[in-house]
Protein backbone atom coordinates (compact mmCIF):
# COMPACT_ATOMS: atom_id res chain seq x y z
CA UNK A 1 0.00 0.00 0.00
CA UNK A 2 0.95 3.55 -0.47
CA UNK A 3 2.00 5.53 2.69
CA UNK A 4 3.62 8.89 4.40
CA UNK A 5 7.03 7.93 5.07
CA UNK A 6 9.57 9.92 7.10
CA UNK A 7 12.76 9.63 5.81
CA UNK A 8 14.94 12.32 7.47
CA UNK A 9 14.58 16.19 8.78
CA UNK A 10 12.51 18.07 6.24
CA UNK A 11 11.96 14.97 4.18
CA UNK A 12 8.54 12.53 3.75
CA UNK A 13 7.74 10.23 1.14
CA UNK A 14 4.75 8.51 -0.36
CA UNK A 15 6.35 5.29 -0.47
CA UNK A 16 5.09 1.21 -0.65
CA UNK A 17 4.71 -0.10 2.85
CA UNK A 18 3.48 -3.93 3.02
CA UNK A 19 -0.51 -4.31 3.79
CA UNK A 20 -1.37 -4.17 7.61
CA UNK A 21 -2.84 -7.60 8.59
CA UNK A 22 -4.87 -8.64 11.48
CA UNK A 23 -1.91 -10.01 13.98
CA UNK A 24 -4.45 -10.38 16.92
CA UNK A 25 -8.37 -11.54 17.88
CA UNK A 26 -9.14 -8.01 18.88
CA UNK A 27 -7.52 -6.21 15.51
CA UNK A 28 -9.44 -4.85 12.66
CA UNK A 29 -8.13 -3.35 9.51
CA UNK A 30 -9.51 -0.07 8.46
CA UNK A 31 -9.15 1.61 5.08
CA UNK A 32 -8.52 4.90 5.07
CA UNK A 33 -10.48 7.57 4.04
CA UNK A 34 -9.58 10.53 5.61
CA UNK A 35 -6.45 11.44 7.48
CA UNK A 36 -4.52 14.37 8.59
CA UNK A 37 -1.23 15.92 8.91
CA UNK A 38 -0.96 17.42 13.06
CA UNK A 39 1.11 20.52 14.19
CA UNK A 40 2.43 17.57 16.35
CA UNK A 41 3.89 15.70 13.39
CA UNK A 42 5.99 18.68 12.37
CA UNK A 43 7.89 17.96 15.36
CA UNK A 44 9.51 14.86 13.89
CA UNK A 45 9.31 16.17 10.21
CA UNK A 46 11.73 18.64 11.61
CA UNK A 47 14.11 16.12 13.08
CA UNK A 48 13.20 17.62 16.93
CA UNK A 49 12.47 14.57 18.03
CA UNK A 50 14.23 10.55 18.24
CA UNK A 51 11.74 9.53 14.80
CA UNK A 52 13.96 7.18 12.85
CA UNK A 53 13.77 6.57 8.77
CA UNK A 54 10.90 4.27 7.79
CA UNK A 55 8.01 5.49 10.36
CA UNK A 56 4.76 5.94 8.77
CA UNK A 57 2.99 9.04 10.25
CA UNK A 58 -0.66 9.90 10.61
CA UNK A 59 -2.32 9.74 14.22
CA UNK A 60 -5.95 11.35 12.75
CA UNK A 61 -7.68 8.85 11.33
CA UNK A 62 -10.65 7.70 10.01
CA UNK A 63 -12.45 5.29 7.41
CA UNK A 64 -13.89 2.11 6.77
CA UNK A 65 -13.60 -1.27 8.24
CA UNK A 66 -12.17 -3.88 5.56
CA UNK A 67 -11.17 -6.84 8.13
CA UNK A 68 -12.23 -7.76 11.47
CA UNK A 69 -10.62 -10.30 13.50
CA UNK A 70 -12.26 -12.95 15.27
CA UNK A 71 -12.35 -11.40 18.86
CA UNK A 72 -14.19 -8.25 17.66
CA UNK A 73 -17.62 -8.11 18.74
CA UNK A 74 -19.02 -4.72 18.30
CA UNK A 75 -17.70 -3.78 15.10
CA UNK A 76 -18.54 -4.97 11.35
CA UNK A 77 -17.13 -5.22 8.02
CA UNK A 78 -18.16 -1.94 6.26
CA UNK A 79 -18.31 0.45 9.33
CA UNK A 80 -17.21 3.44 9.50
CA UNK A 81 -15.44 4.91 12.36
CA UNK A 82 -12.74 7.10 13.79
CA UNK A 83 -9.37 6.24 15.57
CA UNK A 84 -8.62 8.42 18.89
CA UNK A 85 -4.82 9.02 18.33
CA UNK A 86 -4.56 7.39 21.71
CA UNK A 87 -3.89 3.37 21.26
CA UNK A 88 -5.68 2.15 24.61
CA UNK A 89 -6.07 -1.42 25.62
CA UNK A 90 -9.44 -0.26 28.07
CA UNK A 91 -8.80 -2.73 30.85
CA UNK A 92 -5.47 -1.49 32.53
CA UNK A 93 -5.27 0.99 35.80
CA UNK A 94 -5.50 4.04 33.61
CA UNK A 95 -7.77 2.90 30.94
CA UNK A 96 -10.70 2.01 33.66
CA UNK A 97 -10.01 5.30 34.55
CA UNK A 98 -10.16 7.42 32.14
CA UNK A 99 -6.52 8.12 31.08
CA UNK A 100 -6.53 6.37 27.92
CA UNK A 101 -3.63 8.53 26.55
CA UNK A 102 -1.87 6.60 29.36
CA UNK A 103 -2.84 3.06 28.82
CA UNK A 104 0.14 0.80 30.40
CA UNK A 105 -0.93 -2.16 27.94
CA UNK A 106 -0.08 -1.01 24.41
CA UNK A 107 3.28 0.43 24.78
CA UNK A 108 5.24 -0.90 27.88
CA UNK A 109 7.43 1.15 29.99
CA UNK A 110 6.05 4.49 28.69
CA UNK A 111 2.67 5.98 29.47
CA UNK A 112 0.49 5.95 26.30
CA UNK A 113 0.53 4.33 22.71
CA UNK A 114 -0.17 6.37 19.63
CA UNK A 115 -0.36 5.59 15.46
CA UNK A 116 2.84 7.05 13.78
CA UNK A 117 4.26 8.77 16.63
CA UNK A 118 7.64 8.63 18.02
CA UNK A 119 8.34 6.39 21.29
CA UNK A 120 4.36 5.74 20.90
CA UNK A 121 4.63 2.21 20.06
CA UNK A 122 4.89 -0.38 17.59
CA UNK A 123 1.82 1.37 15.79
CA UNK A 124 1.78 2.37 11.80
CA UNK A 125 0.72 5.94 11.48
CA UNK A 126 -2.89 5.98 9.25
CA UNK A 127 -1.28 8.44 6.83
CA UNK A 128 -1.43 5.59 4.01
CA UNK A 129 -4.14 3.53 2.44
CA UNK A 130 -4.89 1.17 5.37
CA UNK A 131 -4.42 0.96 9.21
CA UNK A 132 -4.27 -1.81 11.32
CA UNK A 133 -6.43 -0.63 15.19
CA UNK A 134 -5.81 -2.91 17.76
CA UNK A 135 -7.81 -3.55 20.68
CA UNK A 136 -10.94 -1.86 17.98
CA UNK A 137 -13.55 -2.59 20.22
CA UNK A 138 -12.49 -0.29 22.40
CA UNK A 139 -10.97 2.07 19.82
CA UNK A 140 -13.07 2.56 17.22
CA UNK A 141 -15.51 5.32 17.41
CA UNK A 142 -18.90 4.09 15.37
CA UNK A 143 -20.20 7.12 13.08
CA UNK A 144 -22.93 7.43 10.45
CA UNK A 145 -22.75 5.71 7.29
CA UNK A 146 -21.90 8.12 4.42
CA UNK A 147 -19.69 11.12 3.74
CA UNK A 148 -21.81 13.31 5.22
CA UNK A 149 -19.33 15.39 7.94
CA UNK A 150 -16.34 13.85 6.64
CA UNK A 151 -14.63 16.79 7.60
CA UNK A 152 -15.91 17.05 11.11
CA UNK A 153 -15.83 13.81 12.14
CA UNK A 154 -11.76 13.37 11.04
CA UNK A 155 -11.11 15.94 13.64
CA UNK A 156 -12.35 13.27 16.09
CA UNK A 157 -9.18 11.58 16.23
CA UNK A 158 -6.93 14.44 17.88
CA UNK A 159 -7.69 17.86 17.60
CA UNK A 160 -11.43 18.72 18.35
CA UNK A 161 -10.98 16.16 21.86
CA UNK A 162 -7.17 18.06 22.32
CA UNK A 163 -8.93 21.33 22.13
CA UNK A 164 -11.65 20.35 24.58
CA UNK A 165 -8.99 18.51 26.97
CA UNK A 166 -7.43 21.92 27.22
CA UNK A 167 -10.56 23.72 28.25
CA UNK A 168 -11.54 20.49 30.56
CA UNK A 169 -8.15 20.84 32.42
CA UNK A 170 -8.43 24.79 32.98
CA UNK A 171 -11.78 24.04 34.27
CA UNK A 172 -13.41 26.86 31.46
CA UNK A 173 -16.83 27.42 33.11
CA UNK A 174 -19.54 29.73 32.00
CA UNK A 175 -19.01 33.31 32.17
CA UNK A 176 -15.49 32.55 32.33
CA UNK A 177 -12.86 34.73 30.60
CA UNK A 178 -10.10 32.32 28.82
CA UNK A 179 -6.67 33.40 26.84
CA UNK A 180 -5.43 30.53 24.68
CA UNK A 181 -1.81 31.12 23.53
CA UNK A 182 -1.47 29.45 19.93
CA UNK A 183 -4.04 29.75 16.86
CA UNK A 184 -2.72 27.08 15.36
CA UNK A 185 -5.63 23.80 14.72
CA UNK A 186 -5.65 22.95 18.36
CA UNK A 187 -5.51 26.32 19.61
CA UNK A 188 -8.41 27.14 17.31
CA UNK A 189 -10.35 24.13 18.90
CA UNK A 190 -9.29 25.18 22.64
CA UNK A 191 -10.76 28.42 21.86
CA UNK A 192 -14.08 27.17 20.14
CA UNK A 193 -14.29 24.47 23.14
CA UNK A 194 -14.28 27.31 25.79
CA UNK A 195 -17.39 28.84 23.57
CA UNK A 196 -19.04 25.81 23.70
CA UNK A 197 -18.56 25.78 27.81
CA UNK A 198 -20.31 28.76 27.65
CA UNK A 199 -16.86 31.22 28.07
CA UNK A 200 -17.75 35.07 28.07
CA UNK A 201 -14.84 35.87 26.32
CA UNK A 202 -11.83 34.43 24.85
CA UNK A 203 -8.71 35.74 24.26
CA UNK A 204 -6.41 33.88 21.00
CA UNK A 205 -2.86 34.56 20.77
CA UNK A 206 -0.91 34.25 17.61
CA UNK A 207 0.96 36.38 15.17
CA UNK A 208 -0.15 34.11 12.02
CA UNK A 209 -2.69 36.43 10.27
CA UNK A 210 -5.18 33.69 9.02
CA UNK A 211 -5.07 31.90 11.89
CA UNK A 212 -5.91 35.14 14.17
CA UNK A 213 -8.77 35.80 11.52
CA UNK A 214 -10.09 32.65 11.91
CA UNK A 215 -9.95 33.08 15.54
CA UNK A 216 -12.29 36.03 15.10
CA UNK A 217 -14.83 34.19 12.85
CA UNK A 218 -15.38 31.97 15.52
CA UNK A 219 -16.48 34.77 18.26
CA UNK A 220 -13.11 35.09 19.70
CA UNK A 221 -10.77 38.34 20.02
CA UNK A 222 -7.69 37.85 18.36
CA UNK A 223 -4.05 39.08 19.66
CA UNK A 224 -1.62 39.21 17.33
CA UNK A 225 2.14 39.18 19.55
CA UNK A 226 4.30 40.46 16.96
CA UNK A 227 2.38 44.05 17.38
CA UNK A 228 3.28 44.34 21.50
CA UNK A 229 2.80 42.21 24.68
CA UNK A 230 -0.16 40.10 24.51
CA UNK A 231 -0.43 40.49 28.29
CA UNK A 232 -0.66 43.55 28.77
CA UNK A 233 -2.70 43.74 25.82
CA UNK A 234 -5.23 40.88 27.31
CA UNK A 235 -5.44 42.62 31.06
CA UNK A 236 -6.47 45.69 29.19
CA UNK A 237 -9.27 43.62 27.66
CA UNK A 238 -10.25 42.43 31.28
CA UNK A 239 -9.81 45.69 32.79
CA UNK A 240 -6.70 45.06 34.32
CA UNK A 241 -7.50 41.81 36.05
CA UNK A 242 -6.58 38.96 33.60
CA UNK A 243 -8.30 36.15 32.91
CA UNK A 244 -10.21 33.54 34.89
CA UNK A 245 -8.41 30.29 32.61
CA UNK A 246 -5.63 30.06 30.29
CA UNK A 247 -4.45 26.87 28.01
CA UNK A 248 -1.20 26.90 26.36
CA UNK A 249 -1.51 25.39 22.94
CA UNK A 250 1.30 26.16 21.31
CA UNK A 251 4.18 23.82 23.58
CA UNK A 252 8.50 23.50 23.40
CA UNK A 253 8.87 25.15 20.20
CA UNK A 254 7.33 28.35 21.42
CA UNK A 255 9.05 31.97 20.30
CA UNK A 256 8.79 35.32 20.25
CA UNK A 257 7.43 37.72 18.10
CA UNK A 258 11.19 38.28 16.26
CA UNK A 259 11.10 34.70 15.69
CA UNK A 260 13.36 33.13 18.25
CA UNK A 261 12.69 30.17 20.33
CA UNK A 262 11.94 30.21 24.12
CA UNK A 263 10.84 27.11 25.22
CA UNK A 264 9.06 28.00 28.39
CA UNK A 265 7.74 31.74 26.90
CA UNK A 266 4.32 30.78 26.81
CA UNK A 267 3.72 29.09 30.21
CA UNK A 268 5.50 32.15 31.84
CA UNK A 269 3.35 34.61 29.66
CA UNK A 270 0.13 32.43 31.22
CA UNK A 271 1.20 32.47 34.67
CA UNK A 272 1.20 36.23 34.42
CA UNK A 273 -1.82 36.28 32.01
CA UNK A 274 -4.27 34.42 34.31
CA UNK A 275 -5.60 36.17 37.25
CA UNK A 276 -4.75 35.08 40.83
CA UNK A 277 -6.37 31.68 41.82
CA UNK A 278 -7.30 30.66 37.85
CA UNK A 279 -6.06 28.12 36.13
CA UNK A 280 -4.11 26.84 33.17
CA UNK A 281 -4.80 24.02 30.82
CA UNK A 282 -1.80 22.89 28.97
CA UNK A 283 -2.07 20.67 25.57
CA UNK A 284 0.91 22.28 23.89
CA UNK A 285 3.54 19.41 23.89
CA UNK A 286 6.78 19.54 25.75
CA UNK A 287 9.30 16.27 25.68
CA UNK A 288 12.11 15.14 28.10
CA UNK A 289 14.03 15.25 25.00
CA UNK A 290 14.52 17.61 22.06
CA UNK A 291 17.39 17.60 19.70
CA UNK A 292 17.16 21.12 18.34
CA UNK A 293 16.70 23.02 21.43
CA UNK A 294 17.94 26.45 22.03
CA UNK A 295 19.92 25.48 25.07
CA UNK A 296 21.63 22.59 26.85
CA UNK A 297 18.65 22.32 29.43
CA UNK A 298 15.72 23.06 26.91
CA UNK A 299 17.82 19.86 25.11
CA UNK A 300 16.53 18.01 28.52
CA UNK A 301 13.11 19.50 29.09
CA UNK A 302 14.40 21.17 31.66
CA UNK A 303 12.53 24.67 31.35
CA UNK A 304 13.51 28.16 33.32
CA UNK A 305 9.33 28.68 34.54
CA UNK A 306 8.37 31.27 37.05
CA UNK A 307 7.31 29.23 39.70
CA UNK A 308 7.52 32.21 42.07
CA UNK A 309 4.94 33.65 40.57
CA UNK A 310 3.05 30.92 40.21
CA UNK A 311 3.16 29.55 43.44
CA UNK A 312 2.48 33.27 45.10
CA UNK A 313 -0.54 33.86 42.55
CA UNK A 314 -2.08 30.62 43.78
CA UNK A 315 -2.30 29.01 39.81
CA UNK A 316 -3.22 25.32 39.41
CA UNK A 317 -2.55 23.51 35.91
CA UNK A 318 -3.48 20.66 34.22
CA UNK A 319 -0.86 18.90 31.89
CA UNK A 320 -1.04 15.92 29.28
CA UNK A 321 -1.77 14.26 25.94
CA UNK A 322 -5.43 14.38 25.72
CA UNK A 323 -7.59 11.16 26.73
CA UNK A 324 -9.66 11.27 23.15
CA UNK A 325 -12.53 8.91 24.87
CA UNK A 326 -13.42 11.03 27.55
CA UNK A 327 -14.86 13.22 24.84
CA UNK A 328 -15.00 11.67 21.47
CA UNK A 329 -18.63 10.33 21.71
CA UNK A 330 -20.02 13.80 23.09
CA UNK A 331 -18.16 15.77 20.55
CA UNK A 332 -19.52 12.95 17.67
CA UNK A 333 -22.57 14.00 19.07
CA UNK A 334 -22.51 17.49 18.96
CA UNK A 335 -21.40 16.95 15.18
CA UNK A 336 -24.40 15.21 14.27
CA UNK A 337 -27.22 17.23 15.75
CA UNK A 338 -25.42 20.62 14.53
CA UNK A 339 -24.03 21.96 17.59
CA UNK A 340 -20.51 21.92 16.31
CA UNK A 341 -18.49 22.04 13.30
CA UNK A 342 -14.87 21.85 13.87
CA UNK A 343 -14.40 21.69 10.31
CA UNK A 344 -13.89 25.08 10.22
CA UNK A 345 -9.81 24.77 10.64
CA UNK A 346 -9.56 22.66 7.60
CA UNK A 347 -8.01 24.69 4.86
CA UNK A 348 -6.88 22.01 2.21
CA UNK A 349 -7.81 18.94 1.05
CA UNK A 350 -5.64 16.96 -0.79
CA UNK A 351 -4.71 13.40 -2.58
CA UNK A 352 -2.27 11.15 -0.25
CA UNK A 353 0.08 11.71 -2.95
CA UNK A 354 0.69 15.42 -2.17
CA UNK A 355 1.85 14.78 1.62
CA UNK A 356 5.02 15.52 1.11
CA UNK A 357 4.25 19.21 -0.50
CA UNK A 358 1.86 19.72 2.14
CA UNK A 359 4.38 18.84 4.67
CA UNK A 360 6.78 21.27 4.02
CA UNK A 361 4.15 23.91 2.88
CA UNK A 362 2.14 23.41 6.55
CA UNK A 363 5.69 23.67 8.07
CA UNK A 364 6.37 26.99 6.80
CA UNK A 365 2.79 28.29 7.79
CA UNK A 366 1.79 29.63 4.13
CA UNK A 367 -1.26 31.05 4.06
CA UNK A 368 -4.19 27.69 2.92
CA UNK A 369 -2.14 25.14 4.76
CA UNK A 370 -3.32 25.94 8.68
CA UNK A 371 -4.94 22.32 8.67
CA UNK A 372 -4.32 19.59 5.50
CA UNK A 373 -6.88 16.78 5.32
CA UNK A 374 -5.54 13.46 3.06
CA UNK A 375 -7.64 11.08 1.25
CA UNK A 376 -5.73 8.17 -0.35
CA UNK A 377 -8.95 8.13 -3.15
CA UNK A 378 -11.52 10.23 -4.24
CA UNK A 379 -14.60 9.67 -1.37
CA UNK A 380 -17.00 9.17 -3.91
CA UNK A 381 -15.10 5.99 -4.08
CA UNK A 382 -16.08 4.96 -0.98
Amino acid sequence: MKAVVYQGPYDVQVTDVEDPRVEAPTDVIVRITTTAICGSDLHMYEGRTGAESGLVFGHENMGIVEEVGSGVTSIRKGDRVCMPFNVACGFCTNCLAGKTAFCLTVNPGFGGGAYGYVSMGPYRGGQAEYLRVPFADFNCLPLPAGTEHENDFAMLADIFPTGYHGAAMAQVSPGDTVAVYGAGPVGLMAAYSSLLRGASKVFVVDKVADRLRLAEEIGAVPVDFSAGDPVEAIKEGTGGHGTDKGIDAVGYQATVSAGEEQPAVVLNQLIHTVRATGRIGTVGLYLPSDPGAPSPEAAEGRLLIDIGTFFERGLTMGTGQADVKAYNRQLRDLIIEGRATPSFVVSKELPLTEAPDAYARFDKREEGYSKVVLRPRDLAGV
